[in-house]
């Protein structure tokens, strides 16, 4: 009964958050793609413009418009310019932000492409970008307004990539739409590429809670082409030639495998309406990496690959943290322990109320004792975030733990499920 209590209540949150708009009053069923560079170092964050441009799609709700969630280190705000009005928002994540917490960020100065994707506004709008501070409050960190009929908005057509659709469950604004896109695969690779595609996907769908919702998404095989197979591995010399210009070591961690080439994967995904690209790399080494509501990547070909891929798919789709504290990370701090954690599936019991305390049965102690007798309970166990002490995960083992793991666990699933059903209303 208290499950059925919290979703009413969350629901009532939600819609209490901010209303809703009409999409046709504001919109148009294309995308605005603004990129700009984020630049600076530990302490400073600049923003610059770069280009605005439409796509001929858009792949998201168009009901579900405003964020309820309050997810991501970042916000993207649109405002109508004649009324004021909030008509848009979503919160996102960075690579920059990200080495913004590293070593080498203390030291040295340094610029990240990035894109952000909303839908293409009918009237003129305020496009506001806002950034988490020391306290985690959003502080706005960039303005502009924009028209759209301003003929600087670069309204070429994407370069063309063959599309194959593995999964077909209708319109995109009522399915969450995953663009797979080919990273280091040939010309002559792109049918290995389908059935990675396809098999990767099965895995995707074996996971709980996935496997409810299999009907409800739609994935695409975006077949961009390289020149060489495999993305660059730095730290052993191996450099090629691929269209996303993926790398392992990133921040000089061996096993993260991204890329900062965004806006070559933005005019990629760009052949098919979207919500959440996937980057499949073609190479047998395990190394992935997801950033909420920017990019997921994972390698084809690795025995964990079913484990890699639903692990960073929870980053990039559901907000979801790391709940590891073991290993070697290149970030300093990245939880501060006064605050609050934004992700759902962490806490440094700074503001508990917010998370799963409504889950926990009244036999499990708060924190919970890494005892086997509550290897099964939700609960709130010390370890997460990198660290051994401080911030707490919900669960002893979980997905966003370990690779050995059965799967997400009750609170990582309610997430996924929450974050599903806002997508596909």
């Amino acid at each position: 009964m208290k499950y059925i209590a919290t979703i009413i209540g969350f629901c009532l949150f939600t819609g209490t958050l901010h209303a809703q708009v009409d999409f046709d009053d504001y919109f148009i069923p294309k995308t605005l793609r603004v990129d700009y560079i984020l630049a600076g170092d530990a302490t400073h964050t600049g923003v610059y413009l770069r280009q605005m441009k439409q796509e001929p799609f858009w792949g998201g709700s168009r009901k579900n418009l405003i964020d309820t969630f309050g997810y991501g280190e970042f916000e993207v705000r649109v405002k109508d310019i004649e009324n004021g009005k909030l008509i848009y928002s979503r919160g996102f994540s960075t690579l920059f932000q990200e080495w913004q917490t590293t070593a080498e960020a203390k030291n040295l100065r340094r610029a990240f492409y990035q894109t952000t994707t909303v839908p293409f506004p009918k009237h003129p709008v305020s496009f506001e970008l806002y950034k988490r501070n020391k306290e985690g409050v959003f502080d706005s960190v960039f303005n502009l307004e924009i028209d759209p009929e301003d003929y600087f908005i670069v309204r070429e057509n994407p370069k063309y990539c063959n599309v194959t659709k593995i999964v077909d469950s209708g319109d995109p604004s009522v399915n969450v739409d995953i663009a797979f896109i080919a990273e280091g695969y040939k010309k002559d690779e792109m049918d290995k590429f389908r059935e990675d595609v396809k098999r990767v996907s099965e895995y995707l769908f074996s996971t709980t809670p996935f496997d409810l919702y299999k009907n409800k998404f739609n994935i695409w095989a975006v077949e961009s082409v390289s020149e060489d197979s495999g993305p660059d591995v730095p730290g052993e010399g191996i450099y090629n030639n691929t269209i996303g210009n993926s790398s392992y070591f990133t921040f000089d961690t061996p096993r993260y495998l991204t890329t900062y080439d965004v806006k070559s994967i933005r005019n990629i995904a760009a052949n098919v309406p979207y919500d959440q690209i996937y980057v499949l790399i073609n190479s047998p080494r395990y190394g992935g990496g997801g950033v909420f509501n920017h990019y997921t990547a994972c390698t084809s070909d690795h025995e964990l690959t079913p484990e890699v891929l639903t692990h960073e798919f929870g980053h990039g789709f559901a907000g979801l943290a790391d709940e590891y504290y073991f290993g070697s990370v290149a970030y300093e701090d990245f939880y501060p322990l006064d605050r609050e954690p934004w992700e759902p599936n962490l806490t440094t019991l700074k503001d508990f109320d917010s998370k799963w305390k409504d889950m926990i049965e009244k036999s499990v102690p708060v924190p919970t004792p890494p005892d086997s007798v509550y290897f099964d309970d939700v609960g709130v166990f010390e370890g997460g975030g990198y660290v051994a002490k401080g911030v707490y995960r919900p669960y002893y083992n979980c997905r966003m733990k370990s690779n050995i793991a059965q799967g997400f666990c009750p609170v990582c699933q309610r997430a996924i499920k929450r974050m599903i059903e806002f997508y596909i209303k």
